[in-house]
């Protein structure tokens, strides 16, 4: 395995720890401060719209500069954003270093998809990008659970003085082992969007927010799901949320490798359908404990095995603004995050059993499949194997 896409690992763990450990962390937080628990969860959001807001920002700032000088920036930024919201003395300046925490994030895995693309072995472009993501989904299955512990035990503040540490060492691996890349070729600030007068890019995009987005549409309520449908002791959560994380390690890992095999689309239209048939396997099976946990590991392997895949596809749609373009997909997943969880939770309003929350996020992940059978359409090409 290449040294630098463990660098790039490295940085993706501290991104997925600082995104997803906030659920975990929520009620100690609003204790801490004084706020309502829907207040806490505001600084989810914060986070989320730092994600939106730094991926054209980038685009702006460092579309001339060497691809390694950003990543540095971008690690820093991480340090930075995390360590400020571990000391922040109210609030309001923990909200605030929630967006400035979520700057880097699509930023660091446009340019990090783009990085991996280009340090890949001869067919090995997906599997590259995977290893990238795999920090994503180790963040999931144990840096989530170990700042979830810490917050109990001692204070919210070490969970994010765990990330800024994170993301220290992501900026020395970075400035070891990455090398030196030069910038992407300048098509001019109008040239980085001229992409996204074709149809490819926008069905790419609509499948990851309405992949992911419907696949959020369950997971966002899988905790009482979990207790309250299929009949868990709370004491068994967090075990339940590592398996959950187990399945998002092994589907990146699957992906990205039968993405090189085969093609990224088909990877990513099979991996949505598996994801609408397990949705819906989970309403009808959600009171049968094990099998619930079986189809719960399935759908959040799915969750990640279209990741490698799509950042490759829309690589390959946005020549020009590939650094816009794969930061985008970024956007779109956290898009399709926010939305899943409002409409999973309007089932739940009207007074419906949790295991409801899979009708809507199994429409969302077929249409989500749909927008790739259209592209696969309009953009057909043969299956090819990889060089062995």
């Amino acid at each position: 395995m290449k040294k630098s896409l463990i660098a790039l690992a490295f940085g993706t763990l501290a991104l997925g720890m600082s995104e997803f450990v906030m659920m975990g962390i929520l009620p100690d937080i609003a204790r801490s401060l004084g706020v309502t628990i829907p207040e806490a969860g505001h600084l989810i959001s914060a986070y989320a719209l730092g994600v939106c807001f730094g991926a054209p920002l980038m685009v702006l700032l460092a579309r001339k500069r060497p691809l390694k000088q950003i990543l540095l920036t971008l690690t820093t930024l991480i340090f930075l954003g995390n360590l400020c919201a571990a000391l922040s003395p109210n609030y309001w300046t923990l909200l605030f270093m929630r967006f400035v925490s979520g700057l880097p994030h699509g930023a660091f895995f446009g340019v990090g998809s783009i990085v991996a693309e280009r340090v890949a072995d001869e067919g090995r472009r997906a599997e590259a990008v995977s290893i990238m993501v795999v920090g994503m989904t180790v963040a999931n299955l144990f840096g989530v659970p170990l700042g979830t512990y810490m917050s109990g035990i001692l204070t919210w503040r070490v969970t994010f003085a765990i990330v800024a540490v994170w993301g220290t060492v992501a900026t020395l691996l970075v400035r070891l082992w990455v090398p030196a890349l030069p910038p992407l070729p300048d098509t001019g600030l109008k040239g980085q969007f001229r992409f996204l007068h074709k149809a490819g890019p926008w069905l790419v995009l609509a499948s990851v927010m309405l992949g992911n987005g419907g696949i959020f549409c369950w997971y966002s309520y899988v905790s009482p799901l979990m207790t309250h449908v299929s009949g868990f002791e709370p004491e068994r959560l967090t075990l339940i949320v590592m398996l959950a994380g187990f399945g998002m390690f092994a589907g990146n890992l699957i992906g990205g490798h039968y993405a090189d095999r085969f093609t990224p689309e088909r990877v990513v239209r099979c991996t949505l359908a598996v994801a609408t048939l397990s949705l819906v396997g989970i309403f009808l099976a959600a009171r049968i404990p094990m099998l619930s946990v079986g189809l719960m590991c399935l759908t959040t392997g799915c969750l990640f095995c279209v990741s490698s895949p799509q950042q490759l596809l829309i690589l390959e749609n946005s020549r020009g603004g590939e650094m816009l373009g794969a930061a985008l997909v970024q956007v779109a997943f956290n898009l399709g995050n926010a939305l899943g969880a409002y409409i999973g939770g309007l089932p739940i309003e009207h007074g419906l059993g949790y295991e409801y929350t899979t009708l809507p996020g199994a429409l969302f992940t077929l249409l989500g499949m749909a927008a790739v059978m259209i592209y696969i359409h309009k953009y057909h090409r043969p299956v090819r194997h990889a060089e062995r």
